[in-house]
């Protein structure tokens, strides 16, 4: 059956979206690759973790790049950061699954061209995340046949449905990326008033920060009801880690992409989905650490921090007992 679509693929020139993919574990290149003909992509080569080290003398990567490092070695990290570098250049999709102890040394890898990371995913996750980039690459549909722009447009629009209900399940949240306007924020910009005996603009007095034990408090709280409750009915991952955020902004503590992860309440992949609608929004953003290229952190912006202010200023006294 693989075959079969691999040569109808082949039979219509290179029309198609061509996918390298570099893994270890011969099974996962299997269903990797399986999935991707099934998706109408052309194979562009299979191979070991060990080309990746050599990839950029070998066949071209092509539209996109399909990447498993559960581990991975200071060797490969150099060659994941040129191909991170590669593939912005190029406009490649890069997508990248890895597991949760080798996150931060992938995260701080991959900060050019725009690349998905999995968290030890689920081959429905792997489907996923491959409906996204064939969604990205509007351009290039113009480029396919009729019949295969059909294709695409069913099979992008089925993977977002998917996509969408599985974000809800796992969030509690309505909000998704396909409905920006729910990430969309601009801060506080109206604090000014005239000073009557200057007539001139005078910007109100921006609160401190909470006390980060409070917001501690706050957190533990919220943490308290998995214990009596299922997690996932009270999920909220974009209040959780933006909790977690000002209580560290408050202590002077850097936060990396696996804490902001755990802090989050949900399983990795998705948090990592938050952490870049809430990058695109404003309110989070990636600090790379100045004495390792190979590592980032998060932080929330100055915007983000002065409304988390002003938010705990606002209720006063009864944040105190806030959940």
């Amino acid at each position: 059956m693989r075959d079969r679509i691999q040569g109808r693929v082949q039979d219509r020139g290179t029309s198609a979206l061509a996918v390298s993919i570099f893994a270890d574990r011969s099974y996962l290149r299997a269903e990797m690759e399986e999935d991707a003909v099934a998706a109408g992509l052309r194979i562009a080569q299979t191979s070991d973790l060990g080309n990746l080290l050599v990839a950029e003398t070998g066949p071209a990567l092509g539209d996109l790049v399909l990447v498993d490092c559960p581990v991975i070695d200071g060797a490969e990290l150099a060659a994941l950061a040129r191909l991170d570098l590669r593939a912005a250049k190029s406009g490649a999709q890069l997508v990248v699954s890895t597991s949760i102890g080798s996150l931060d040394d992938v995260f701080g890898c991959l900060d050019q061209s725009e690349a998905q990371i999995l968290v030890t995913p689920s081959r429905a996750d792997r489907v996923i995340a491959l409906g996204r980039t064939l969604a990205r690459a509007g351009n290039r549909v113009r480029e396919l046949s009729e019949e295969d722009r059909l294709a695409l447009l069913r099979l992008t629009e089925q993977v977002g449905q998917i996509a969408q209900k599985l974000e809800a399940l796992s969030s509690g949240s309505a909000a998704t990326a396909a409905q920006p306007s729910a990430f969309r924020f601009e801060g506080a910009d109206d604090d000014a008033r005239i000073d009557e005996g200057t007539d001139r603009l005078v910007r109100a007095a921006r609160p401190p920060l909470p006390d980060p034990r409070l917001v501690r408090k706050i957190i533990r709280q919220r943490q308290l009801r998995a214990r009596f409750f299922e997690g996932d009915l009270f999920a909220d991952p974009a209040w959780d880690m933006l909790l977690d955020l000002t209580a560290a902004r408050a202590e002077h503590v850097r936060v990396s992409v696996t804490s902001l992860c755990i802090a989050s309440g949900v399983p990795p992949t998705t948090a990592l989905r938050w952490i870049g609608q809430m990058t695109d929004a404003g309110l989070l953003q990636r600090v790379d650490d100045e004495t390792d290229r190979r590592r980032a952190f998060i932080t929330l912006t100055d915007k983000a921090a002065d409304a988390m202010a002003r938010y705990f200023a606002e209720l006063g006294a009864s944040s105190a007992t806030l959940v």
